[in-house]
C-alpha cells in the first residue's frame, strides 16, 4: 500500500498580499504527476484544505479540479477538516462523493469510521474543538488531549473488531513539533499540546496543523504545508511524505514540492545589500529585508526593488545610531518653532533633516498657523493708539474703529 501524506494546503491564502493560487496549482500538478508515476493508492490531506471558512470561487474550483485529477490518476483521496475549514461546507455531499473515491470527513459522527484502502484502515479525525467535541465524544476533560484521547478510543474500538493495518489522520499540535509564524493559535479551546502516546497502536499517524515538514517519532509525522506562508519558513524544505505499508513494516520517504518562488531573508546596510554578489540568489526570491543603517535611507524600498524586485517586507533595525540622553523639553527649550518642526521631520526620517525647500514650506506653515491663531484670538485688532497694546475691557469700544 502506497500513500501520500500531505496537509495544510490553505487554498486561497495570500503571502504579504500576494496570492498563492498559482503556487498551489503548481503543487497540485506535481501531486497528480507523482500519483500517476509512483502508483499511489491514496492521497491523505490532514486538514486546512482551505484557508478560510468561506473560500472564494476560484479556490473552490482549484480543489474540485485537484480531487478530480487525483482520482483520475488512480488514487483515492481522503480529506479531513482543519481549524481553518468550515466543517459543514467542506463536508457537503460527502456520502455521495465517497462513491467516486473522494472521502471527506469533517463531522463528529464520522470519528472512528475508517476509509478502507484495500487492507489498510485510514481513520481521518477532523479538527476537534474541545468546547464543541468534548461532550459528544464523552471526553473526560475539555482539552485537546481529552478530545483526541476520546476519539482514539473510538478508533481502537473499531480496529479491534477488524484488525489489520491502520493509519490515523489528525489536525493537532503534538509535543515535539516546531512551530512557525503562519499557524493559527489553537490554544483558546484548551490545553493545546498533545503527547504522541495518544496515538499508540497505530501503524502511521499523518498529522496536519504545523507548517514545517517534521518527524515527531518514526511513525508520527507532520507533512507541513506544500507552500511557504511566512518568512519564518524560509529554511523549510516543502513537500509531502510517501508512506509504504507492507508485510515488512512502514517505510517513509520525502517527496519535495516544486518551489515557484523561493524566500530570502536579508539583513544589512542598504549599500552593502545592493552591491554584494553573494545576494544574487535573492534577486528572483520573495524577500524580507531588515536594514541596519544608523540613518534610515530615503526611498529604501524603491532602491531595494531595483535589485530585488520581489521585496515584500521591509524592516529597520538601526545599528550605531546615537541615543539622546537629555529630555525632549530640555532639547527644544531654545529652539524656534520652525526648528522644532524640522527636528521632528529629521526624527521620523531617522536622521534625514529638512532640505531648504522643505524648511521654507515648514516656515510658511508655521506663519500661517500663527496668523490664524492671532485672528481667532483677536490679536492684531485695531488699537486705541499706535503704541498701545491694551485690549478693550467688557463694554468698551476700540477708539478709531467704525
Amino acid at each position: 500500500m502506497r500513500l501520500i501524506h500531505t496537509s495544510d494546503w490553505h487554498l486561497g491564502r495570500s503571502f504579504h498580499q500576494v496570492g498563492l493560487l498559482d503556487a498551489q496549482a503548481a503543487f497540485i500538478d506535481h501531486l497528480v504527476e507523482t500519483v500517476r508515476a509512483e502508483s499511489v493508492d491514496a492521497v491523505l490531506v490532514s486538514g486546512d484544505v482551505y484557508d478560510r471558512a468561506l473560500p472564494a470561487p476560484d479556490t473552490v474550483e482549484l480543489l474540485s479540479e485537484a480531487v478530480t485529477r487525483l482520482i483520475d490518476a488512480g488514487a483515492q483521496v481522503v480529506l479531513s477538516s482543519g481549524n481553518h475549514d468550515s466543517a459543514i461546507r467542506l463536508g457537503f455531499a460527502a456520502s455521495l462523493l465517497e462513491r467516486s473515491g473522494l472521502h471527506i470527513r469533517s463531522s463528529l459522527a464520522s470519528v472512528g469510521r475508517p476509509v478502507l484502502v484495500d487492507d489498510v484502515a485510514v481513520y481521518p479525525l477532523p479538527y476537534l474543538e474541545p468546547s464543541i467535541a468534548a461532550e459528544p465524544l464523552g471526553a473526560t476533560e475539555r482539552t485537546h488531549v481529552g478530545v483526541l484521547a476520546a476519539a482514539m478510543e473510538r478508533v481502537r474500538g473499531d480496529r479491534a473488531s477488524r484488525g489489520g493495518r491502520s493509519v490515523v489522520m489528525a489536525h493537532a499540535f503534538v509535543n515535539g513539533g516546531a512551530t512557525s509564524d503562519s499557524e493559527r493559535d489553537i490554544t483558546v479551546g484548551g490545553v493545546a499540546m498533545v503527547h504522541p502516546r495518544v496515538f499508540d497502536g497505530t501503524d502511521y499517524v499523518a498529522l496536519g496543523h504545523l507548517h514545517g515538514r517534521q518527524q515527531i517519532d518514526e511513525t508520527v509525522r507532520y507533512s507541513g504545508s506544500p507552500v511557504a506562508m511566512s518568512f519564518s519558513e524560509a529554511s523549510h524544505t516543502k513537500g509531502s511524505w510517501v508512506v509504504d505499508l507492507d508485510a515488512s513494516g512502514v517505510r517513509v520517504e520525502q517527496l519535495e514540492a516544486p518551489v515557484l518562488r523561493p524566500l530570502a531573508v536579508l539583513r544589512g546596510d542598504l549599500a552593502d545589500l545592493l552591491e554584494r554578489p553573494d545576494h544574487r540568489h535573492a534577486e528572483t526570491a520573495w524577500c524580507q529585508v531588515t536594514l541596519t543603517d544608523a540613518v534610515r535611507p530615503l526611498g529604501a524600498m524603491e532602491q531595494l526593488r531595483r535589485r530585488f524586485p520581489h521585496t515584500l517586507s521591509l524592516q529597520f533595525d538601526p545599528q550605531g545610531a546615537p541615543v539622546p540622553v537629555s529630555s525632549y523639553a530640555a532639547r527644544v527649550a531654545a529652539r524656534s518653532e520652525v526648528d522644532v518642526c524640522c527636528d521632528f521631520l529629521a526624527h521620523v526620517r531617522s536622521g534625514h533633516g529638512a532640505s531648504e525647500a522643505e524648511r521654507e514650506v515648514v516656515a510658511a506653515a508655521v506663519e500661517a498657523a500663527r496668523l490664524h491663531r492671532a485672528a481667532k484670538d483677536g490679536e492684531g485688532a485695531a488699537r486705541s493708539d499706535a503704541g498701545s497694546t491694551e485690549r478693550p475691557g467688557p463694554g468698551r469700544r476700540h477708539q478709531g474703529v467704525a
